[in-house]
């Protein structure tokens, strides 16, 4: 067994808010990948080939025409670049600051070949986007006259929106239900505070409602069974986009320990405290986990102060959800990452506190790390038993839908992470709700 030095059963948990100084919090949860200025945007997208059946447009998997947006760039027309963006993405805002582009569109970019480095695609997306939000949802696009129909959608995270905003424009009456005070799903709850800086999911829910014809029904659980039969009544359609709601655990001796918590929880905190200085860090933080929660959960340990954060995995890094580009920036910031590492437990102190984790390495032996908080970010599942008494499939625990996001019951479409398939990308969600949207809109007009 190999014990940190700084690993003493009789020292007190160290976990306190304020460890940076006010210029410290302010630099440190700034934006991650500030907007291009016009003559950086300028200059990247001359990059661009403009590619006949670009790899990019294959890659995206919203199908957005890269090259077209980017030459509308450099035309220096960005109202027709950002139509071309949104017509296809209309959650574009969101996506150019956390779809894994490295893995997707920018992969495949022809430049990597001929120069080593892809045209920076979500850079001047956001640029793009950034620009026509600054003007009112109406100047770009137009809502159909009202049908008299009424959708419920279940879920205001990137699905559900995606799908109120393609329903909204079709000239349908949309209530979007969710038990979240703000609407935004994992947008406003789960994505890192320095990728959504400036409150800026909120930003891209007020700019797409602004369509009109899609309000919102907050604090609203769908709870029970006569819960969703009640919508399935009220309205001519219903959509759910429900997300994965319940957190994996670990099944470890002293996973109920204080200090132990979901990282998605960590972040959903950080998320709505209106000053980071107030929020509680240990100073030695492990993450257990491999995929963006825990890169977010770990690096942002690091930004509140924290001075030793590590993150585990259980594999390798070949393995690990999260892009290469997510694991170099958790280790640009100081996060140190191990793999090849299963949790055995977590110790505790006579207080009931975590003091340290335990972890199974390869060859037989243990690999112990002091920690005064402890994050668990090994995955999300779906709380099923209530769809499947609504006659839903679930196949691995999620729903069974088709491509377009019918289930198979009358009446009823999921998409998002709920449905069976897909990489739980926001942008693979965005694509479901956009599906979904026009499968409903079919059926209500045949």
């Amino acid at each position: 067994m190999v014990v940190p030095s700084s690993l003493s059963p009789e020292a007190e948990p160290d976990v306190r808010a304020g460890r940076r100084d006010a210029a410290g919090y302010v630099a440190a949860f700034a934006d991650a990948a500030p907007r291009l200025t016009r003559t950086q945007a300028l200059v990247a997208s001359e990059r661009c080939l403009y590619c006949f059946d670009a790899p990019c447009v294959q890659a995206c998997p919203t199908g957005i025409d890269v090259p077209s947006f980017i030459r509308r760039i450099g035309e220096d027309n960005l109202r027709g670049a950002a139509r071309t963006i949104l017509e296809a993405n209309p959650l574009g805002g969101t996506c150019a600051r956390v779809c894994p582009t490295e893995e997707l569109c920018e992969q495949v970019c022809v430049k990597v070949a001929q120069e080593g480095k892809p045209v920076e695609i979500g850079r001047l997306q956001r640029y793009a986007v950034d620009a026509a939000m600054e003007r009112p949802v109406t100047t770009l696009f137009a809502r159909a006259a009202t049908t008299g129909k009424r959708i419920a959608i279940v879920g205001a995270g990137p699905a559900g929106l995606a799908c109120a905003f393609g329903l909204a424009r079709l000239g349908h009456d949309v209530v979007v239900h969710d038990a979240k005070p703000l609407a935004g799903g994992l947008n406003e709850y789960g994505l890192a505070t320095y990728k959504m800086a400036g409150d800026f999911a909120q930003a891209e829910v007020a700019w797409l409602t602004g369509i009109g014809g899609i309000a919102f029904e907050l604090g609203w659980r769908l709870d029970s069974a006569s819960r969703l039969a009640s919508l399935r009544e009220q309205f001519d359609a219903v959509y759910l986009a429900v997300g994965l709601t319940l957190t994996n655990a670990l099944r470890i001796p002293g996973e109920d320990l204080a200090g132990v918590r979901d990282a998605i929880d960590f972040i959903a905190d950080l998320r709505s405290t209106a000053d980071p200085a107030t929020l509680p860090i240990g100073r030695r933080v492990v993450v257990i986990g491999g995929g963006m929660t825990a890169v977010d959960a770990a690096v942002q340990s690091k930004l509140l102060g924290a001075e030793e954060v590590h993150m585990v995995y259980r594999r390798g890094p070949e393995q690990m959800s999260a892009s290469r580009a997510e694991q170099q920036w958790a280790q640009t910031n100081g996060v140190a990452i191990h793999h090849h590492q299963s949790p055995v437990a977590i110790d505790g102190d006579t207080r009931g506190h975590a003091v340290a984790v335990r972890f199974a390495k390869g060859d037989g032996s243990e690999q112990v790390f002091a920690a005064d908080m402890v994050m668990k970010a090994i995955g999300q599942k779906l709380d099923g038993g209530l769809l499947a008494t609504a006659g839903l499939a679930l196949d691995g625990g999620r729903v069974v839908a088709d491509a377009e996001g019918r289930t198979g019951v009358a009446g009823l479409w999921a998409g998002g992470d709920c449905r069976a398939g897909g990489r739980d990308l926001t942008v693979e969600a965005v694509e479901d709700g956009k599906r979904a949207a026009r499968s409903i809109h079919a059926s209500l007009v045949a």
